[in-house]
């Protein structure tokens, strides 16, 4: 397994819709551990391949690793880990309720919102072996698919707020960008 570099905002890949896998083998199967490694080392909960600049429509998350197992005595926590890896996710239905969740992006750093989203939906997709599977998601799970799913349509979370937020926090990235390229080593 390797690191990949994650992409930043504003980066025109972002904005690429992904394609359609027409397979799951080794090499997809070693992208999708690459990214879940660079998940864990971010740290996030869940990413797009296009957010490694791969514009597949393949996406791993995992919202319960940084959850603590519960322990007695003094014992130590341990993280937990339950990767879930999806690759041609499809919304087939959405709820009517929302949720509001305060969300941030790995392409996004440092800048969160508040954004609403149905609070369940019904997914269909491939899992890490090719295999047709099906998931009901609810609360954070339905709102972290959801978004990612979105990152490979080419929306980013920032797309939902007002033009002048967007802008803003655009702004801020790019001269975040440039003050980091202008380092001389």
């Amino acid at each position: 397994m390797a690191l990949r570099q994650i992409l930043i905002e504003p980066n025109k890949i972002l904005r690429e819709k992904s394609l359609i896998v027409e397979k799951v083998d080794e090499d997809l199967q070693k992208l999708m551990d690459d990214m879940l490694e660079t998940l864990y080392a971010a740290p996030g909960i869940g990413l797009a391949a296009i957010q490694v600049g791969v514009p597949k429509r393949v996406v791993v998350l995992d919202i319960e690793w940084r959850d603590k197992s519960k322990s007695t005595n003094n014992e130590k926590q341990e993280e937990r880990k339950n990767p879930l890896y999806f690759v041609n996710p499809e919304i087939i239905t959405k709820s009517e309720n929302n949720s509001t969740y305060e969300e941030g992006c790995l392409s996004v750093p440092g800048q969160f919102a508040e954004i609403e989203r149905p609070n369940k939906c019904y997914i269909k997709y491939l899992d890490y072996y090719g295999q047709p599977k099906e998931i009901k998601a609810e609360g954070i799970l339905a709102t972290c698919i959801q978004h990612e799913i979105d990152h490979l349509e080419g929306i980013l979370f920032i797309d939902y707020l007002s033009k002048l937020k967007k802008t803003m926090i655009i702004k801020k990235l790019s001269k975040q960008k440039k003050a980091i390229e202008r380092i001389v080593v």
